[in-house]
């Protein structure tokens, strides 16, 4: 039996959880889902310029966990580019922290 997923640590849920190519219908659209901590994977290490290290400590999780995530967002994200599909980011493990508790440090599940 395998072990069961521990939360991943998320700062905040994302804002927007839709992109779509500009000019298509969405009935004619494929749809690829990032997880919430593939996308957040994706934005400590491309867009805050963390090393894997540092972005696995951010998120509680190990290195080598972090790069699966990793590789596997960016192989999504790199499918709806070249393929012209839509990104939708729902669902995981993980927990988000609240605007008032980013300051005190605490967590809230999801």
């Amino acid at each position: 039996m395998p072990r069961p997923r521990l939360c991943r640590r998320v700062m905040a849920e994302p804002g927007v959880t839709f992109f779509k190519p500009a000019g298509m219908r969405l009935i004619e659209l494929e749809e690829v889902v990032l997880s919430v901590e593939e996308y957040e994977a994706m934005r400590l290490k491309d867009l805050d310029g963390l090393e894997q290290e540092e972005g696995a400590k951010r998120m509680g999780i190990s290195q080598p966990t972090f790069h699966r995530l990793l590789a596997s967002a960016r192989k999504k994200a790199s499918d709806a580019l070249v393929n012209g599909k839509a990104i939708r980011i729902k669902g995981g493990n993980y927990t988000a922290r609240r605007h008032d508790e980013r300051i005190q440090g605490m967590w809230r599940k999801r």
